[in-house]
């Protein structure tokens, strides 16, 4: 058994069974892709894939359960891996970031650039999704860090640490009748189409609650994945946009007025966190401090301490958490 035979059955099954798009990725040949695939199979006695004809069609029950191991040993390899490049040069080496486009538009931007001029030889990569394309990369090692608002239930097998808190805002057109309303309800916003975040997007769901616990039903005509296009439809007059306030910016969105509405909705808590286990470099631990400064070292390594979800949400009980 081979470590690179581990890694193509790992990087096929996560290919979608394409052989020919995985050996794209791994700069090598479908044949021998094939063929040490082929070969694991033989040692072990089992098909980790049913094929028809030359082609994969599925992972096969004892596969998957190959395949998951398979991840595991080549996080831990990837792990040894950071332990020596920790040693040997504590300023080079990558980053990968998995986050939605709010998060990557509007709160890392500063964050990034302080990180790249502190550490200009490590390379950052950042990748968009959802909240559950966000929790699949951090728990099957794609990434280092996930970091999201929504959907906490899919982060189950991630430590996740509380970063800050935002609320939202609405925009209108400024000669939108709303505009000229000293203070916003509930019922005044759900008088008028809506515009706002997809399902399960950057703390949709606390809009939702508001809404049902007031015995109101939105007219939500449109919905999208970031607030750029929120603010689109909103001058198309599509609607009125629910959005997090720091996705609004005076300058860029002069036409539009933005209200508060920080009274009407519970806030939201961003979240960073990472696998278990994982084996921490310097500059991981000052990207984490970076994007949310209460996170210093010292605090991140006790969480790594702890063993059950109660823990941690104790240590962070009596945290007054910024507000972006």
């Amino acid at each position: 058994m081979k470590l690179q035979q581990l890694r193509y059955i790992w990087e096929v099954a996560h290919h979608d069974l394409n052989v020919s798009a995985t050996a794209q990725s791994l700069y090598t040949s479908q044949p021998g892709i094939s063929k040490q695939i082929r070969l694991l199979e033989d040692e072990l006695g089992v098909e980790i894939f049913s094929r028809s004809g030359k082609h994969l069609t599925r992972i096969t029950p004892a596969g998957e359960t190959i395949i998951e191991q398979a991840g595991d040993i080549l996080r831990k390899v990837e792990s040894i891996k950071r332990v020596a490049q920790e040693f040997s040069n504590e300023k080079r080496g990558s980053l990968d970031v998995a986050t939605t486009h709010t998060q990557a538009r509007y709160a890392l931007p500063p964050v990034i650039s302080k990180f790249i001029d502190q550490y200009p030889e490590v390379s950052l990569n950042m990748h968009q999704g959802t909240p559950m394309q966000i929790a699949e990369l951090a728990a099957n090692g794609t990434v280092d860090f996930a970091i999201a608002t929504e959907a906490m239930e899919h982060f189950g097998d991630l430590i996740m640490m509380p970063c800050y808190r935002w609320n939202r805002c609405i925009v209108v057109p400024r000669d939108h009748p709303l505009a000229r309303l000293s203070s916003l309800t509930l019922e005044d916003v759900a008088a008028h189409p809506i515009v706002t975040y997809v399902f399960g997007f950057t703390g949709r769901s606390k809009l939702d609650e508001a809404f049902k616990q007031n015995g109101l039903t939105p007219k939500v005509v449109f919905t999208a994945t970031d607030a750029d296009v929120i603010k689109t439809y909103v001058r198309l007059g599509l609607g009125i946009g629910i959005m997090a306030q720091m996705a609004y910016s005076p300058e860029q969105d002069a036409d539009l007025v933005s209200l508060d509405a920080s009274h009407l909705f519970a806030h939201s808590t961003t979240m960073i966190g990472c696998r278990k286990g994982t084996f921490l470099r310097g500059y991981m631990y000052d990207f984490i401090e970076l994007f949310a400064p209460h996170l210093n070292r010292e605090l991140v390594t006790e969480v790594f301490t702890l063993q059950t979800r109660a823990e941690l949400d104790e240590l962070f009980t009596d945290l007054t958490l910024p507000l972006h």
